[in-house]
Protein backbone atom coordinates (compact mmCIF):
# COMPACT_ATOMS: atom_id res chain seq x y z
CA UNK A 1 0.00 0.00 0.00
CA UNK A 2 1.73 3.01 -1.18
CA UNK A 3 1.90 6.56 0.54
CA UNK A 4 -0.30 7.86 -1.81
CA UNK A 5 -3.27 5.72 -0.61
CA UNK A 6 -2.53 6.12 2.66
CA UNK A 7 -2.14 9.53 2.53
CA UNK A 8 -5.69 9.72 0.63
CA UNK A 9 -7.74 6.79 3.04
CA UNK A 10 -6.75 9.47 6.27
CA UNK A 11 -8.32 12.21 4.47
CA UNK A 12 -11.16 10.51 3.29
CA UNK A 13 -11.61 9.21 7.08
CA UNK A 14 -11.52 13.04 8.29
CA UNK A 15 -13.63 13.95 5.70
CA UNK A 16 -16.41 11.55 6.04
CA UNK A 17 -19.09 12.89 7.34
CA UNK A 18 -18.51 16.17 5.20
CA UNK A 19 -21.47 16.80 3.29
CA UNK A 20 -21.27 16.88 -0.88
CA UNK A 21 -21.72 20.21 -2.72
CA UNK A 22 -23.45 20.96 -6.38
CA UNK A 23 -20.60 21.63 -8.87
CA UNK A 24 -21.77 24.91 -9.64
CA UNK A 25 -22.43 26.06 -5.60
CA UNK A 26 -18.86 24.88 -4.45
CA UNK A 27 -17.33 27.29 -7.26
CA UNK A 28 -19.28 29.98 -7.12
CA UNK A 29 -18.72 30.57 -3.20
CA UNK A 30 -15.29 30.66 -3.58
CA UNK A 31 -14.92 32.72 -6.21
CA UNK A 32 -13.06 35.53 -3.56
CA UNK A 33 -10.14 33.42 -3.26
CA UNK A 34 -10.22 31.01 -6.01
CA UNK A 35 -7.16 32.28 -8.75
CA UNK A 36 -4.94 32.47 -5.39
CA UNK A 37 -6.32 29.15 -4.45
CA UNK A 38 -5.08 27.77 -8.03
CA UNK A 39 -2.29 30.07 -8.48
CA UNK A 40 0.50 27.25 -7.91
CA UNK A 41 -0.83 25.82 -11.25
CA UNK A 42 0.79 28.78 -13.15
CA UNK A 43 3.95 26.18 -14.82
CA UNK A 44 0.76 23.74 -15.84
CA UNK A 45 -1.04 26.51 -17.46
CA UNK A 46 1.80 28.03 -19.61
CA UNK A 47 2.91 24.62 -20.11
CA UNK A 48 -0.45 23.71 -21.94
CA UNK A 49 0.23 27.44 -23.84
CA UNK A 50 3.03 26.60 -25.11
CA UNK A 51 2.36 22.99 -26.38
CA UNK A 52 -0.65 24.86 -28.42
CA UNK A 53 0.47 24.56 -32.35
CA UNK A 54 1.32 27.64 -34.71
CA UNK A 55 -1.30 29.67 -36.11
CA UNK A 56 -4.16 28.82 -34.44
CA UNK A 57 -7.28 31.11 -34.76
CA UNK A 58 -10.01 28.71 -32.85
CA UNK A 59 -10.37 27.27 -29.44
CA UNK A 60 -12.68 25.59 -27.35
CA UNK A 61 -11.99 25.57 -23.58
CA UNK A 62 -14.34 22.64 -21.70
CA UNK A 63 -15.02 24.01 -17.78
CA UNK A 64 -12.69 27.13 -18.37
CA UNK A 65 -13.68 28.07 -15.11
CA UNK A 66 -12.36 32.19 -14.32
CA UNK A 67 -10.11 31.67 -17.48
CA UNK A 68 -6.43 30.79 -15.85
CA UNK A 69 -5.20 28.91 -18.35
CA UNK A 70 -6.62 31.53 -20.88
CA UNK A 71 -4.52 34.42 -19.27
CA UNK A 72 -1.32 32.53 -20.52
CA UNK A 73 -2.72 31.29 -23.65
CA UNK A 74 -4.03 35.17 -24.65
CA UNK A 75 -0.71 36.36 -24.10
CA UNK A 76 0.70 33.99 -27.06
CA UNK A 77 -2.36 34.26 -29.15
CA UNK A 78 -4.26 37.32 -28.17
CA UNK A 79 -6.12 37.87 -31.57
CA UNK A 80 -7.61 33.96 -30.84
CA UNK A 81 -11.77 33.60 -31.14
CA UNK A 82 -12.50 31.31 -27.89
CA UNK A 83 -15.16 29.60 -26.82
CA UNK A 84 -15.65 29.07 -22.90
CA UNK A 85 -18.15 26.33 -21.26
CA UNK A 86 -18.58 26.52 -17.23
CA UNK A 87 -21.28 25.72 -14.85
CA UNK A 88 -20.44 28.19 -12.46
CA UNK A 89 -21.97 31.95 -13.26
CA UNK A 90 -19.40 33.71 -11.13
CA UNK A 91 -16.41 32.06 -12.74
CA UNK A 92 -17.62 33.44 -16.20
CA UNK A 93 -18.59 36.79 -15.04
CA UNK A 94 -14.75 37.14 -13.90
CA UNK A 95 -13.82 35.49 -17.16
CA UNK A 96 -15.24 38.48 -18.76
CA UNK A 97 -14.09 41.20 -16.54
CA UNK A 98 -10.73 40.14 -17.14
CA UNK A 99 -10.90 39.43 -20.81
CA UNK A 100 -13.91 41.55 -22.11
CA UNK A 101 -11.48 43.03 -24.97
CA UNK A 102 -10.84 39.62 -26.08
CA UNK A 103 -12.30 37.57 -29.11
CA UNK A 104 -14.37 35.16 -26.51
CA UNK A 105 -17.46 33.50 -26.08
CA UNK A 106 -19.13 32.27 -23.11
CA UNK A 107 -21.43 29.99 -22.42
CA UNK A 108 -23.34 29.34 -18.92
CA UNK A 109 -23.91 25.33 -19.49
CA UNK A 110 -23.43 21.26 -18.75
CA UNK A 111 -20.46 20.56 -21.43
CA UNK A 112 -21.62 17.36 -20.73
CA UNK A 113 -24.81 18.43 -23.33
CA UNK A 114 -23.80 21.44 -25.12
CA UNK A 115 -24.17 21.15 -29.18
CA UNK A 116 -20.64 21.93 -30.54
CA UNK A 117 -20.67 22.96 -34.54
CA UNK A 118 -18.73 19.97 -36.17
CA UNK A 119 -15.41 21.07 -37.56
CA UNK A 120 -15.60 24.47 -35.34
CA UNK A 121 -12.34 24.46 -33.92
CA UNK A 122 -8.25 24.44 -34.20
CA UNK A 123 -7.71 23.21 -30.18
CA UNK A 124 -9.96 22.16 -27.44
CA UNK A 125 -8.12 22.34 -24.09
CA UNK A 126 -9.42 21.48 -20.66
CA UNK A 127 -8.06 22.14 -17.20
CA UNK A 128 -8.21 20.53 -13.72
CA UNK A 129 -12.21 19.86 -14.54
CA UNK A 130 -12.85 16.10 -15.55
CA UNK A 131 -11.67 14.89 -12.49
CA UNK A 132 -15.19 14.46 -11.02
CA UNK A 133 -16.32 11.47 -13.70
CA UNK A 134 -16.67 8.15 -15.08
CA UNK A 135 -14.75 6.66 -18.38
CA UNK A 136 -18.78 5.62 -19.40
CA UNK A 137 -19.53 9.27 -19.09
CA UNK A 138 -16.49 10.71 -20.62
CA UNK A 139 -16.26 8.76 -23.54
CA UNK A 140 -19.62 11.03 -25.15
CA UNK A 141 -17.95 14.18 -24.40
CA UNK A 142 -14.28 13.15 -25.74
CA UNK A 143 -16.63 12.10 -28.65
CA UNK A 144 -18.32 15.68 -28.92
CA UNK A 145 -15.14 17.71 -28.38
CA UNK A 146 -13.48 15.08 -31.55
CA UNK A 147 -16.39 16.27 -33.64
CA UNK A 148 -16.24 19.73 -33.03
CA UNK A 149 -12.22 19.56 -34.09
CA UNK A 150 -11.51 21.05 -37.67
CA UNK A 151 -9.41 17.95 -39.58
CA UNK A 152 -5.78 17.45 -37.79
CA UNK A 153 -7.43 19.64 -34.43
CA UNK A 154 -5.98 18.66 -31.08
CA UNK A 155 -7.44 18.38 -27.66
CA UNK A 156 -5.00 18.95 -24.73
CA UNK A 157 -5.89 17.49 -21.25
CA UNK A 158 -4.13 18.70 -18.16
CA UNK A 159 -5.90 17.05 -15.16
CA UNK A 160 -5.04 14.58 -12.01
CA UNK A 161 -4.89 11.06 -12.52
CA UNK A 162 -5.30 8.22 -10.05
CA UNK A 163 -1.71 6.71 -9.58
CA UNK A 164 -2.91 3.48 -8.80
CA UNK A 165 -6.41 0.80 -9.63
CA UNK A 166 -6.69 0.87 -5.71
CA UNK A 167 -6.93 4.72 -5.40
CA UNK A 168 -9.74 4.82 -8.32
CA UNK A 169 -11.39 2.10 -6.63
CA UNK A 170 -11.13 4.32 -3.47
CA UNK A 171 -12.02 7.46 -4.01
CA UNK A 172 -15.59 5.80 -6.15
CA UNK A 173 -16.35 3.64 -3.66
CA UNK A 174 -16.00 6.80 -1.31
CA UNK A 175 -18.17 8.96 -3.84
CA UNK A 176 -20.52 6.86 -4.32
CA UNK A 177 -21.34 6.28 -0.42
CA UNK A 178 -22.03 10.04 0.13
CA UNK A 179 -23.93 10.44 -2.55
CA UNK A 180 -26.42 7.85 -1.47
CA UNK A 181 -26.08 9.11 2.56
CA UNK A 182 -26.72 12.81 0.75
CA UNK A 183 -29.53 11.86 -1.13
CA UNK A 184 -27.99 12.96 -4.62
CA UNK A 185 -29.62 11.19 -7.96
CA UNK A 186 -26.89 10.07 -10.26
CA UNK A 187 -27.35 12.48 -12.57
CA UNK A 188 -26.23 15.59 -10.51
CA UNK A 189 -22.76 17.10 -10.31
CA UNK A 190 -21.40 17.11 -7.63
CA UNK A 191 -17.42 18.13 -6.22
CA UNK A 192 -15.69 14.81 -5.28
CA UNK A 193 -12.32 13.81 -6.96
CA UNK A 194 -12.82 11.18 -8.55
CA UNK A 195 -9.56 10.03 -11.13
CA UNK A 196 -9.38 7.62 -13.28
CA UNK A 197 -5.93 5.76 -13.86
CA UNK A 198 -3.96 7.35 -16.79
CA UNK A 199 -4.56 3.80 -18.55
CA UNK A 200 -8.43 4.28 -18.19
CA UNK A 201 -8.33 7.85 -19.14
CA UNK A 202 -6.80 7.09 -22.14
CA UNK A 203 -8.58 4.75 -23.11
CA UNK A 204 -11.62 6.14 -22.69
CA UNK A 205 -10.16 8.91 -25.36
CA UNK A 206 -8.74 5.88 -27.79
CA UNK A 207 -12.31 4.50 -27.57
CA UNK A 208 -14.01 8.28 -28.18
CA UNK A 209 -12.32 7.86 -31.80
CA UNK A 210 -9.23 9.60 -31.59
CA UNK A 211 -6.36 8.97 -34.06
CA UNK A 212 -3.80 9.26 -31.77
CA UNK A 213 -3.67 9.60 -27.77
CA UNK A 214 -0.36 10.83 -26.86
CA UNK A 215 0.99 11.09 -23.11
CA UNK A 216 2.93 14.36 -23.17
CA UNK A 217 4.48 13.78 -19.48
CA UNK A 218 4.23 15.53 -16.24
CA UNK A 219 6.00 18.13 -15.04
CA UNK A 220 8.75 17.76 -12.51
CA UNK A 221 7.94 17.55 -8.89
CA UNK A 222 4.41 16.56 -9.66
CA UNK A 223 3.61 13.13 -10.73
CA UNK A 224 -0.41 13.63 -10.34
CA UNK A 225 -1.34 16.11 -12.79
CA UNK A 226 -0.82 14.64 -16.42
CA UNK A 227 -0.73 16.39 -19.94
CA UNK A 228 -2.42 14.28 -22.38
CA UNK A 229 -2.46 15.50 -26.04
CA UNK A 230 -5.20 13.98 -28.71
CA UNK A 231 -5.25 14.57 -32.27
CA UNK A 232 -8.67 14.53 -34.64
Amino acid sequence: MDNDYISLKKWLDETRDVPLEAMDAFFNARIGDYEEHMAHWTPHYQWMADLLPEGITTLLDIGCGTGLELDCIFRRFPNLAVTGIDLAEEMLVLLQKKHGDKNLILRREDYFRCVLEENSFDCAVSFETLHHYTAETKIPLFQNIRRSLKPGGIYLECDYIASSQEIEDLVFTECARRRQRDSIPPEAFVHFDTPLTLEHEMEAMRLSGFSSVELVGFLEGDSNTAMILCRK
